[in-house]
């Protein structure tokens, strides 16, 4: 799984540094929406021909990873 991650880029000068897919201007952000509109992956693969399969997981494990985290009671 971390070579999925490595398909996510974060660019200061691209897409107001907002991670995107494998340097393209394609954020995470934008394939997540996507699958919240109700879209399969097939269906985003069709609407975004430059992405792939590995892609849209890299998207998915990238924000999991960024929601769970242990957040410590004070």
């Amino acid at each position: 799984m971390p070579n999925l991650l490595e398909r996510i880029t974060v660019n200061p000068r691209q897409c107001g540094g907002r991670p995107c897919v494998r340097g393209m201007r394609i954020r995470v952000s934008d394939v997540l929406d996507l699958y919240a509109s109700g879209l399969d992956a097939s269906q985003i693969l069709a609407e975004m021909p430059d992405l792939e399969a590995d892609d849209l997981k890299a998207c998915i494990l990238f924000a999991r990873r960024r929601l769970d985290h242990p957040v410590l009671a004070v």
